[in-house]
């Protein structure tokens, strides 16, 4: 009888751990951080159906990287929770951070059991209060890691360059203009620094509107409204204008979260 190949429990955590930080940085990053009037949520997707980003509930959003299929699984459960917990108590009790905590626990025993590979996904989860003191910012990792972060984040890609250059670029109380433009760049830089450019019709834009009289605080800004803030000319909107037009309305968390195996 044939002895049984050992492998350490330490050595199988970090090689899943290493196998779903690979995956995770295959994708083009998503940069989340807040302007006067909320938080703004920016990434690079050309595609027009599926969507890295997404409302969770009336305060809340969500934005992911990595594999579509795994992170939109989460999403769905999350629009559930959040929808039985609205109900059986009352709105305001559905938070970002309860909402994060229950990601965190998925993650956390899916990548800690041995018969299913670890989820190679990276979350955040937002909620916007009534003044900037009060916003909130979670990011999660694969293994269920979980940061409140302030101001800023980057996940996917070069993050951690990407952080880098935020740590320098962003301010507090920015305007959506020049928050959007401050994204844009440091989406643009490669790992070497090299500035490529990146025009409206490649870029998913959000925002918790905090100034938004209804209760649902998510938009997602497109078509004219997406190229005036950028400063493009309308004609460079067209391909983003077939989205559904300027300042679309949350889509109530039924939009797919996502993409396909990033590249």
């Amino acid at each position: 009888m044939t002895t049984p190949f050992y492998v350490s429990p330490q050595q199988a955590m970090a090689d899943r751990a290493d196998y779903a930080r690979k995956g995770i940085a295959r994708g083009r990053s998503v940069v989340v951080l807040t302007y006067a009037d909320g938080i703004l949520f920016v990434a690079e997707n050309p595609s027009r159906a599926l969507h890295k980003m997404s409302e969770i509930y009336d305060r809340i959003a969500f934005a992911a990287v990595g594999k579509y299929n795994e992170f939109e699984n989460l999403r769905i459960g999350g629009v559930r929770y959040a929808d039985i917990r609205g109900y059986s108590y009352a709105r305001h009790d559905v938070t970002a951070r309860g909402l994060a905590n229950v990601y965190a626990q998925t993650l956390g025993t899916i990548f800690s059991s041995g018969g299913e590979k670890p989820y190679e996904v990276e979350l955040i989860v937002a909620e916007v209060g009534s003044t900037p003191a009060d916003d909130q910012i979670y990011r999660l990792t694969y293994d269920g890691s979980i940061a409140d972060e302030q101001h800023y984040v980057a996940m996917g890609g070069n993050a951690d360059q990407i952080t880098e250059q935020l740590k320098r670029s962003h301010r507090e109380g920015l305007p959506l203009d020049e928050a959007l433009r401050v994204a844009v760049d440091v989406l643009s830089r490669d790992g070497s620094g090299e500035k490529r450019t990146i025009t409206a019709a490649q870029l998913e834009v959000a925002v918790l509107d905090r100034t938004r009289s209804q209760k649902r605080k998510f938009k997602r800004v497109v078509g004219a409204q997406l190229a005036r803030l950028l400063g493009e000319s309308a004609s460079g909107a067209a391909d983003a204008a077939a989205e559904g037009g300027d300042g679309a309305d949350g889509d109530g968390g039924s939009a797919a979260a996502g993409e396909t195996s990033e590249e």
